[in-house]
């Protein structure tokens, strides 16, 4: 590649001028023997495997996740988590390989944390490019009549489940861009989308309002989106109905400038979940029943986990701006009638089904409202300090093309210069009255009166002037002074 530079830069100094070719070379890097070593380091430690992210391993939906792609021994799984120590407990008990499994402390009730996972993920990468984003970790806590805050101010549902994923993909955007078929996956929900069963059927509805609680800093006392009381089963839809408005608003915004594929997607309602821990004890004894055997909806950790998995690993899952969803067997109805039935609600997520049942699922008007996502992106960018590169700034990650764009460069600048010499012009029937009307401006301008000259005299000879001698005023004393002779300037 170094010698195909070089080769380059003289072809471009014989057809323009060793200036430029100059100034293009020495853009040209050469390649670090720290960076030769770092790539080294990360061909030995990942391999050929995908590289992929997943918040909240130890549990869950992120724990049957992270054990289904382990299994194809085509991924190298790190796993963002609070609790290292019951992390690696669970890999044990589940037969994590330790080679391709790396657990990381990351702690989504506080920034800095986040901003600490990233540092080290990156130096743990050693320059190689991150596959996969799954921002998966939440807390759900619909029973509590008092918010519970983070030690960064935020209602702990908001910052876990939305504010801290925000700020990690804006950290990781980069690391990511380049990658083989990137993708950053939000685990969504069907409460946070009105328009499906379960979302729109179920009391409190998600519903971020104008945005108040964010725009006026989103901070303790303030705890949900919108600005008002706290409750706590809105405050967590309100989060996946976030998550998913960002889903979008990453595709339309960095999707085509870098490649990375930014989608949603819900795996149905796994209701054996310890998600749902702090539900009443009756809730969660009984909820699974109702969900399998009335509803059709349930579905099992391990089911939901390969729904995951297919989401980052399936080819045709790699499309962007998608919320994900799955036709299984949930029953329209209810009772006995509804079981005899056999009838599906569409996206409903039950169990069964399969990859085949994968589909693009129909979002509500809440999450394609595109004027709120980016009002809701503004304001989350501000609570949160996070930076987003300019999408207009990135360039191709191909070297090739970005040899051939340094070069074009060069030669676009000369013939721009050249092209630009004149300026522009209008033409046509403009042009034809611009002309007419300098023409009349011309014969209606007045002549401006010419003052008479006045003939000054020659004189034959030049004339000179003396320069006059200096010679010391008068000074009156009482004795008297000698004679003092001043020479003259000349």
């Amino acid at each position: 590649m170094f010698r195909f530079s070089l080769l380059c830069a003289l072809a471009l100094s014989l057809s323009l001028n060793l200036s430029s070719a100059f100034k293009w070379m020495g853009k040209i890097k050469l390649p670090q023997l720290q960076d030769m070593k770092a790539q080294r380091d990360a061909q030995k430690r990942f391999g050929d495997k995908k590289v992929v992210v997943i918040t909240g391993t130890s549990s869950g939906l992120g724990r049957a996740a992270t054990k289904a792609l382990l299994g194809t021994g085509e991924y190298h799984v790190i796993g963002a988590v609070r609790d290292l120590d019951k992390m690696e407990i669970i890999a044990e008990m589940e037969g994590f390989d330790s080679s391709n499994f790396t657990p990381m402390e990351c702690d989504l009730q506080s920034f800095s944390s986040v901003r600490n996972f990233v540092e080290g993920l990156k130096e743990y990468l050693s320059g190689r490019k991150l596959d996969r984003l799954v921002c998966n970790a939440a807390v759900y806590q619909p029973t509590l009549d008092y918010a519970k805050w983070t030690p960064d101010g935020f209602e702990q549902q908001l910052q876990t489940n939305y504010l801290s994923h925000f700020l990690m993909i804006s950290l990781l955007l980069d690391t990511m861009r380049g990658a083989q078929d990137p993708r950053c996956i939000m685990i969504g929900s069907v409460t946070g989308n009105d328009n499906t069963v379960g979302g729109g059927g179920v009391w409190p509805r998600a519903d971020l309002k104008n945005l108040e609680g964010l725009r006026l800093g989103g901070k303790r006392p303030l705890s949900m989106i919108d600005g008002y009381n706290f409750n706590g089963a809105k405050a967590y839809k309100d989060t996946k109905l976030a998550l998913m408005m960002l889903a979008n608003t990453l595709h339309s915004k960095y999707n085509k400038a870098t490649g990375i594929s930014f989608s949603s997607m819900y795996p149905g309602c796994i209701a054996a979940s310890p998600l749902f821990r702090e539900k009443r004890p009756w809730f969660r004894k009984y909820f699974p029943v109702f969900m399998k055997y009335i509803t059709g909806g349930f579905v099992g950790e391990d089911e939901a986990g390969q729904r995951l998995m297919q989401a980052v690993h399936d080819p045709k899952c790699s499309k962007s701006g998608v919320y994900w969803g799955w036709n299984g067997g949930a029953r329209v109805g209810r009772g006995m009638e509804s079981l005899e039935k056999d009838g599906q609600i569409i996206g409903a997520g039950g169990a069964g089904g399969g990859w085949d049942s994968v589909f693009e699922n129909e979002q509500s008007d809440k999450v394609l409202d595109i004027e709120k996502a980016v009002e809701l992106f503004k304001l989350s960018t501000q609570v949160t300090g996070a930076e987003w590169p300019d999408p207009k700034g990135y360039k191709s990650p191909c070297p090739t093309l970005r040899l051939v764009d340094l070069m074009t460069a060069v030669v676009e600048q000369k013939e721009e210069m050249e092209r630009m010499k004149n300026p522009p012009r209008p033409v046509g029937e403009e042009a034809e009255r611009e002309e007419q009307t300098e023409d009349k401006e011309e014969e209606t301008a007045a002549p401006e009166p010419v003052s008479p000259r006045r003939e000054q005299p020659v004189p034959s000879e030049p004339v000179r002037r003396r320069k006059p001698s200096f010679s010391p005023p008068p000074l009156n004393l009482p004795f008297p002074l000698p004679p003092v002779r001043v020479p003259a300037f000349g």
